[in-house]
């Protein structure tokens, strides 16, 4: 019960903290968190469909792919996490405003809040959902590394978002990538090779 609790607690943390650099930072800019976050902002950008609400379907949508492949205890972890990530930017969205932006400011800042978030929700052996799911699944089929689909398939809704709504913001989204993945190598160093492998993704 202890071992639950504290997992329970910290993911709760993680998903605040992700959601807080997403909704307070980098969504108001337009900047994707990842390969899910593009496709949220395109929704928003086209549709002006809730960015909370949405960035939630979506992820869960990419979920329902891979469930039988990662388990349904990995899956109901994972949808926790993005429900209170999701619930974290529809607050900020609606009750938390900043007047005077600076974009460097928001990009780092974002950045730095997403990936200690996801880093949080790593070392509990949790996704942060999105299409790091689908990559996983793709690499592990083939027997590479994630980072090359992962890459790719964010890299591609990056382009189309910076088509649709403005170019600077592949740059921006690459930026933000960078700086978030190795705030989450930080944050998940002592027990990377631990929790965050194929290995314990896969479930009977």
């Amino acid at each position: 019960m202890n071992a639950f609790l504290k997992k329970l607690g910290l993911v709760l943390i993680g998903g605040t903290v992700q959601g807080l650099g997403m909704g307070l930072f980098l969504f108001p800019n337009s900047i994707p968190s990842g390969g899910a976050g593009g496709i949220t902002i395109l929704l928003h950008h086209i549709f002006n469909f809730n960015t909370g609400l949405s960035l939630w379907v979506v992820n869960f949508l990419l979920l329902l792919f891979v469930v039988k492949f990662l388990g349904k205890r990995f899956a109901l972890w994972t949808v926790v996490g993005i429900t209170v990530a999701s619930l974290t930017i529809e607050y900020t969205e609606t009750y938390l405003m900043i007047d005077h932006r600076n974009l460097i400011y928001d990009l780092v800042v974002g950045s730095v809040f997403l990936g200690t978030g996801i880093g949080l929700l790593m070392r509990q052996g949790v996704s942060n959902g999105g299409v790091g799911v689908i990559a996983f699944m793709i690499a592990s089929g083939r027997n590479i590394l994630p980072g090359k689909p992962l890459f790719i398939i964010n890299s591609i809704i990056f382009v189309v978002t910076g088509i649709v709504i403005h170019w600077k913001i592949i740059f921006l989204a690459l930026i933000s990538q960078w700086i978030s993945t190795n705030v989450i190598d930080i944050i998940c160093r002592i027990t990377f090779y631990e929790t965050y492998t194929l290995g314990w993704r896969k479930k009977p």
